[in-house]
């Protein structure tokens, strides 16, 4: 896949190869009630950028709502995993260095016109960050689950 190309929800802005590892950007757009697991990125510190909507993210333990216009910084190594608060909510991600692109790629799925995103697969990305580096899963979403 080259720069502009989509993955799950996702648009590859640049890649690691297209910035010599330096960085990889990529936006993401994501309907309401997505949760990502507690992980990590051991070598890579991850910036949130939201485009638009709102996400809920915990930090270490400690939650902070993020809207459009607000940034979250994950350091290297500091655990953290969020909640989408609004539907079509974008977030430009920002990951240096670029030493993620594989774990992205094995955790990914591309979708075509007539495939419709899905949850997120948690074994799919576990099992990505346990083949390619980049991430690492220290425990489930730690937001509360809507009773049904």
């Amino acid at each position: 896949m080259s720069a502009g190309s989509s993955v799950e929800g996702s648009t590859w802005k640049l890649r690691g190869e297209d910035t010599a590892g330096a960085f990889l950007l990529f936006e993401d757009e994501m309907s309401l009630g997505k949760v990502t697991p507690m992980h990590t990125h051991p070598d890579a510190d991850e910036t949130l950028y939201v485009l638009a909507g709102e996400i809920l993210i915990n930090m270490d333990g400690i939650e902070h709502n993020i809207a459009a216009g607000g940034l979250a910084v994950a350091p290297r190594g500091v655990p953290h995993a969020f909640k989408v608060l609004r539907d079509k909510t974008r977030i430009l991600c920002f990951h240096t260095p670029g030493s993620s692109q594989a774990f992205y790629d094995g955790a990914s799925e591309p979708l075509g016109p007539d495939i419709e995103a899905h949850l997120v697969d948690f074994d799919r990305i576990r099992e990505s960050g346990r083949a390619n580096g980049g991430i690492e899963i220290v425990g489930p979403p730690p937001f509360p689950q809507p009773r049904g």
